[in-house]
């Protein structure tokens, strides 16, 4: 009985002795898991962009050159038309009445300057015989005269008469998108109405506007000047085709503080049309060596911007930077990134300056599409 009343003590006193011990130390956090990627040096063009609207390279409205009334439309509305073909048709009664009183009235003239002529050629030998007096000679020539001007002026009339009659066929001008008839038939039209407008689209300008600090480096910058110009369109595609500048408008509207620009594009095929929406981008300057990251690289901080970087040890350290501008999915850093910088593409959330990071590594190029999505 005193055994198990000396062996019940010492057991609760081991008890209590076990309880006391610490606790086994808890495993350290594995480092954070980050994406990586390399910063991308090269020579890197710098692009300004302008928006415009395409224009035809001529515009011609067609108006019909005599009064009557529309009898057909022959061409195809929208289609392709060449120098030359009919357009419209007029009715040509009216002006072919014209014509033929006008050279009915030419032939009755002709007649009459013919007996002019004979009463000439036989009274100047009656007055060399003093058979008839001067006089009369030299009414006979004032009347020869004026016959042979009565017949000029009617063989000009005879002339525009047969011009109103083939005006009553209404051609176009020029080559081109012949546009969407403005004049039904059945209407009476005259030389104060459109019938339609054909635009010649190859090539094909661009008008946009420039500021006036744009104007001033474009005139001071052989560079600038000579860039060739991109037409990006409203569906985010590029034109295959490049343009030029072709030239400036004559002033800067004070409005704005613009000034009204044309770039000309080549247009084979006529794929473009005049009131399309058009970006122009031209590569104005170039910068030897920039720094590129992707823009998933790059966090904005209070106003500044701030790159994570990861060196050989795997440690990460935050770093201001100072950025330049986006160009597609990536970002050109002006200050702050050195050639050979790993920076951080996914996870910059999760890392602190100091912090020991499990990097994986991805393409830049991957990063910066990343960077899009």
């Amino acid at each position: 009985m005193k055994r198990c009343a000396v062996v019940l003590p010492l057991i609760l006193s081991l008890g209590a002795i076990a309880c006391d011990k610490p606790e086994a130390a808890k495993a350290p956090a594995p480092p954070p898991a980050v994406v990586v990627s390399p910063v991308i040096q090269r020579d890197q063009p710098l692009y300004q962009e302008w928006i415009g609207t395409t224009e035809g390279d001529v515009n011609a409205e067609i108006r019909p050159r005599v009064d009557g009334y529309l009898l057909r439309r022959v061409y195809a509305e929208g289609s392709f038309v060449h120098q030359g073909d009919v357009l419209f048709e007029i009715d040509a009664r009216q002006v072919q009445a014209q014509l033929q009183q006008a050279e009915a009235n030419l032939a009755q003239a002709q007649s009459g300057l013919t007996k002019a002529d004979r009463d000439v050629t036989r009274f100047e030998p009656l007055a060399a015989q003093k058979a008839i007096s001067q006089q009369e000679l030299d009414n006979a020539r004032s009347a020869q005269s004026a016959a042979r001007a009565t017949v000029g002026a009617l063989r000009a009339a005879v002339e525009q008469a047969k011009l109103n009659f083939s005006w009553t066929r209404v051609i176009s001008p020029i080559s081109g998108i012949a546009g969407i008839a403005q004049a039904q038939v059945g209407n009476l039209v005259s030389p104060q109405t459109v019938l339609a407008t054909v635009s010649r689209v190859d090539p094909i300008r661009v008008l946009y506007q420039m500021s006036e600090q744009e104007y001033l480096q474009f005139q001071n910058d052989p560079a600038m000047r000579n860039a060739p110009l991109d037409l990006i369109l409203s569906d985010g595609s590029t034109f295959p085709q490049k343009g030029r500048v072709l030239l400036s408008g004559r002033d800067v509207d004070v409005k704005t503080g613009t000034i009204a620009t044309l770039g000309i594009f080549p247009n084979p095929g006529n794929r473009l049309r005049p009131g399309q929406y058009a970006k122009i981008r031209a590569a104005t300057q170039i910068r030897r060596g920039a720094i590129l990251v992707p823009q998933r690289a790059v966090n904005e901080m209070q106003g500044g911007f701030q790159v994570a970087v990861v060196d050989n040890a795997n440690v990460a350290r935050i770093r201001s930077v100072q950025a330049g501008p986006q160009l597609g999915s990536l970002w050109l850093i002006d200050k702050g990134l050195q050639p050979g910088d790993r920076v951080i593409v996914e996870g910059f959330a999760r890392v602190k300056t100091g912090m020991t990071v499990a990097p994986s590594e991805a393409p830049a190029a991957a990063a910066g599409a990343a960077g899009t999505r």
